[in-house]
């Protein structure tokens, strides 16, 4: 495996709205993640993380991590955070809990709403990545872009015909959440008919029809 790494894990990367200022996940969230070598645990604690960023607890490394969002980047643990941090709840329950000592993360922009992040994990027996295993890992997945956008559209994360406006992302990650058009109408003060509209173009840009094959779009199970 790539630099001898234990597990890796691979985010779809959505930002569903770029004027949410208080939002320290800047509107990005997790649209899909899946590990190479999946285990109950994992499963559990991702679900658990993608949990805790709808509420804004996001970890340093996260928002280290998205400060870059727009260009390709690739960093170790300790690029992003200080020695501290591996002494944090975070890195005992979602990193040495689960068998991960170290990793390597890799975001790469698909377009400007979309990125595919990769983490490559080592284990405790296994020693810390180097600037050398960094930037090779870097050197291997950054010029497949071609695989990135395959990895976004078979999980239904890449399918809109044409870029979505800023209204129309506030739009769309309320109707993820469930909201009445009537309700999303009035959450974002607006007519009934002009969240109407904007509802109908977003539906016309993924190219479904109505909600539920939205939903499953944003689920990965995009045809």
């Amino acid at each position: 495996m790539l630099t001898g790494a234990r597990n890796i894990t691979w985010i779809g990367a959505v930002r569903l709205d770029s004027s949410s200022p208080g939002d320290p996940a800047k509107s990005w969230r997790a649209g899909a993640i899946r590990y190479l070598h999946p285990t109950p645990l994992l499963d559990a604690a991702s679900r658990e993380q993608v949990d805790k960023l709808e509420r804004g607890d996001i970890d340093e490394t996260t928002i280290r991590n998205l400060d870059g969002a727009g260009v390709f980047r690739a960093n170790r643990l300790r690029d992003l955070v200080g020695p501290e941090w591996f002494e944090s709840p975070y890195y005992r329950l979602y990193y040495q809990s689960l068998g991960k000592a170290d990793a390597v993360w890799v975001a790469s922009p698909v377009n400007q709403d979309t990125e595919s992040w990769f983490g490559i994990y080592r284990g405790p027996d296994q020693p810390p990545f180097t600037e050398a295993d960094r930037d090779q890992v870097a050197y291997a997945l950054r010029s497949l872009k071609w695989f990135h956008r395959q990895l976004m559209l078979s999980h239904g994360l890449l399918v809109a015909k044409n870029p979505l406006t800023p209204a129309e992302r506030r739009v769309l990650h309320l109707l993820l959440t469930g909201l009445s058009e009537k309700r999303i109408a009035e959450q974002l003060e607006r007519s009934y008919h002009t969240a109407h509209e904007q509802v109908t173009s977003i539906y016309r840009k993924f190219g479904v029809s109505n909600r539920a094959a939205l939903m499953a779009l944003w689920l990965g199970q995009a045809p």
